[in-house]
C-alpha cells in the first residue's frame, strides 16, 4: 500500500480506524527527509496490513503544533489508538523494519497497564 497524506481532518479518524498507523512529519525543504522518503515509501509497499501517513508540516500546522513536532522528519507511531513511539532523524531501512517488527510484537494490555501505572504515579 502506498503512503498517504494526513490531514488534521482525517488524523485522527485513521488512527482511530487502523490497528498500526505510522506519521511521517516532514517537509519539502528538509534535507534528511527527503532521505527518508524512499525508505519509509519502500517499507509502506511491503506492509500491507499497516498504514504509512505523511504529514507535511508545511501545509498542516496546526497538526504539527499539536504534537509538538520540533525537528523533521519526526516518526511516530500509533497501535491500537496509543502512542507507542516518536523520534526525530531520519531512520535507515534496517531500523524502521526493527521498529515495525517491535510494534506488532508489542502486548498492548501491557502497554495499556504501564500507561495506567505512569498516569497513577503522577496524579499522587
Amino acid at each position: 500500500m502506498a503512503t498517504r497524506n494526513l490531514t488534521k481532518d482525517d488524523f485522527e479518524t485513521t488512527v482511530v480506524h487502523n490497528d498500526i498507523v505510522l506519521v511521517d512529519f516532514w517537509a519539502e525543504w528538509c534535507g534528511p527527509c527527503k532521505m527518508f522518503g524512499p525508505i519509509y515509501e519502500d517499507a509502506a509497499s511491503q506492509h500491507d496490513d499497516i498504514v504509512f501517513g505523511k504529514v507535511d508540516t508545511e501545509e498542516q500546522r496546526e497538526l504539527a503544533a499539536h504534537f509538538g513536532i520540533r525537528s523533521i522528519p519526526t516518526l511516530m507511531v500509533f497501535r491500537d489508538q496509543v502512542m507507542v513511539f516518536q523520534q526525530a532523524g531520519a531512520l535507515p531501512r534496517e531500523s524502521l523494519e526493527s521498529l515495525i517488527t517491535q510494534v506488532k510484537d508489542l502486548d498492548m494490555d501491557e502497554v495499556r497497564k504501564q500507561i495506567d501505572d505512569h498516569a497513577h504515579d503522577h496524579a499522587h
